[in-house]
């Protein structure tokens, strides 16, 4: 059912490890139930793991925090079964622009290729993506929401973790073979287990309000330089569903949170914009700061930290949910293959090495985004004027104009799971390291998405002629293997490879781990092993 208020609540359900005298051993817990908890629990459940998720509160989100969910997002989304009802619901956009006062400086495409099945974001708020996960967890056997679970101690043994929890009926004692926090940038799990964030804070302000409105504006993201209704400032506008507009407002440091969240300020920023005329209504304010913090590990021995609570970013460029739930991805699998006993503990380590990489990349980009919108010195503040005015004339310029860079996969390029092979002699194609490109093909005559293929477990796929493929499932039956042909558009072969023989291996999480230009069995169990930390070598 789709949520029509940030208010729905759940209720809080007595479980059977309170009633026990001795604390329940359980495979994976997870602190936190917003959309990387949920993400993650989901996709453990669908591999056959059981999962516990405590959440100190019983309600979904309020106002639209994050809303920008990236097309590898929606991705992963898919395989968990919510990216339809995220599609249909969201505002699809590929298409953002980028004004100087009242001018038009130029317009970007962030998914100009054809023949892609989602689009390169879609604006929801926050509180549908979690309601529809909520949904999916429900309808898992293997996944135990509890609400009104407050973890209030934390402490770790060599083979378990064991987590107080406070409920309305009392404190009572759970044990885990792994924690997972997924609670936030105040993350008290962190706390307990005396660690922290570090990093840098801005010294910025803006204004996010969520406008209520029918308005003629396109479905693009709009980001103003010194706006005539708003001089000197950045402003940034983007549309929700059910005619709802985030506006946000750069504030300078000065600013007073308390004193801007106010109706009688925010109003007039709004009719500035808009104009007297237009009817509008204020459905959330909120203030932010910007911040770039991460946490030095995400693994302390058996806990470990994904999302918020072991990176933040600012807000522009999407980074924060988006980042949060491939780290989810990443982990999830790794996860399963170690509590199922197909892979050993240290691959977990491999999660480490690659979402801190990925963090580092996002704080990176988030940064120079932040440097670039306030800049903080009279010098910078000249370079960033000059960049702009440039970019009416000459596109060089408009590649140095940074509103924001927009949330991109990572790509895992020195991976100890991955295996060369023969990749420095591919000149195309998808990288090692890198997520899947979808592209469209045909099974039994139908059309269908090949991401849709691959993803449950390891995979091969094999150009075995001009307009074939066959795709393996590791370790399946073999009626499970399919051969599927490309469609004559050749967006498969253009994005992987027109070379008769190549041979790609993908990892669960549907990221390149090994490529070749011929099969070889030996070769793709040897990158199996490899991939699940068995051989590092």
């Amino acid at each position: 059912m789709d949520v029509n208020h940030p208010a729905q609540t759940f209720d809080y359900v007595r479980s059977a490890d309170q009633d026990s005298p001795v604390a329940a051993l359980h495979p994976v817990v997870i602190v936190g139930a917003g959309p990387v908890g949920l993400t993650l629990a989901i996709d453990l459940a669908k591999k056959g793991i059981p999962v516990v998720v405590l959440d100190d509160d019983h309600r979904l989100s309020t106002g639209s925090r994050a809303i920008c969910f990236a097309k590898r997002t929606l991705e992963i989304f898919d395989r968990l079964g919510i990216g339809e009802r995220c599609v249909n619901k969201g505002v699809s956009w590929n298409v953002g622009k980028v004004f100087l006062r009242e001018q038009l400086l130029y317009e970007f495409n962030l998914l100009p290729e054809r023949n892609h099945q989602r689009p390169a974001f879609i604006n929801l708020q926050q509180y549908y993506v979690e309601a529809f996960l909520n949904d999916a967890a429900r309808a898992e056997s293997n996944v135990d929401l509890r609400w009104k679970n407050k973890v209030v101690g934390v402490t770790q043994g060599d083979e378990s973790v064991t987590l107080s929890v406070d409920t309305p009926d009392g404190i009572h004692s759970i044990n885990a073979r792994y924690v997972v926090a997924c609670d936030g940038a105040r993350s008290p799990i962190r706390g307990f287990i005396g660690q922290e964030s570090k990093g840098q804070v801005f010294r910025d302000r803006f204004l996010i309000a969520d406008v209520k409105m029918t308005a003629p504006f396109p479905t693009e993201r709009w980001f103003w330089f010194d706006p005539p209704f708003h001089p000197n400032q950045s402003v940034l506008l983007h549309k929700q569903p059910d005619d709802v507009w985030r506006i946000d407002f750069q504030l300078g440091w000065d600013a007073d949170p308390e004193l801007e969240k106010r109706p009688e300020n925010v109003l007039p920023r709004v009719r500035a914009l808009l104009g007297a005329d237009t009817a509008f209504e204020l459905e959330w304010v909120s203030v932010y700061t910007f911040a770039c913090m991460r946490m030095e590990k995400f693994r302390h021995g058996r806990v470990l930290f994904a999302g918020d609570s072991a990176h933040g970013v600012s807000p522009f460029g999407a980074r924060g949910a988006n980042s949060g739930i491939q780290d989810a991805d990443n982990l999830g699998w790794k996860l399963a293959a170690v509590v199922n006993g197909a892979a050993p503990d240290a691959l977990i380590d491999s999660y480490c090495a690659e979402r801190e990489f990925a963090a580092d990349e996002n704080i990176m980009n988030s940064t120079r985004s932040t440097d670039f919108i306030t800049p903080k010195s009279e010098v910078s503040k000249l370079f960033r004027n000059a960049v702009l005015e440039l970019a009416r004339d000459h596109p060089f310029a408009r590649r140095i104009v940074n509103s924001g860079r927009l949330s991109m996969p990572s790509t895992y390029a020195d991976s100890p799971l991955s295996t060369p092979g023969d990749d420095t002699s591919f000149n195309k194609g998808v990288a090692l390291g890198a997520p899947a490109v979808d592209a469209p093909v045909q099974v039994d005559g139908r059309h269908c998405w090949f991401l849709s293929l691959i993803g449950k477990t390891f995979t091969v796929v094999q150009l075995i002629d001009a307009n074939t493929l066959k795709i393996t499932i590791v370790g399946a039956d073999q009626r499970e293997n399919q051969t599927v042909f490309a469609e004559p558009s050749g967006d498969w072969k253009h994005r992987y490879s027109e070379r008769v023989g190549t041979t790609y291996l993908f990892r669960p999480d549907q990221h390149v781990c090994a490529r070749w230009h011929t099969y070889d069995e030996q070769s793709i169990q040897r990158a199996v092993n490899r991939a699940l930390g068995k051989n590092a070598q």
